[in-house]
């Protein structure tokens, strides 16, 4: 691998950066509403199966008395 001298590796490097596109404001809100929107979902569907399994393994206790 060939060694790049300090200059050379900051230009390249603004050079990269010269190619970054940021999102919008408005790109930016969408995206953090819909990972709302998403954990939200996510942590019921969990606390649903969560649940489920803790019924099953109360019922399984149970007739292991």
């Amino acid at each position: 691998m060939a060694k790049t001298n300090p200059g050379e590796f900051i230009r390249q490097v603004r050079s990269e950066v010269a190619k970054i596109v940021w999102p919008t404001r408005a790109e930016t809100v969408q995206t953090a509403i819909m990972v709302l929107i998403l954990t939200t979902i996510l942590a019921i569907f969990f606390l649903a199966v969560d649940g489920v399994f803790a019924a099953v393994v109360k019922q399984l206790l149970a007739l292991a008395r």
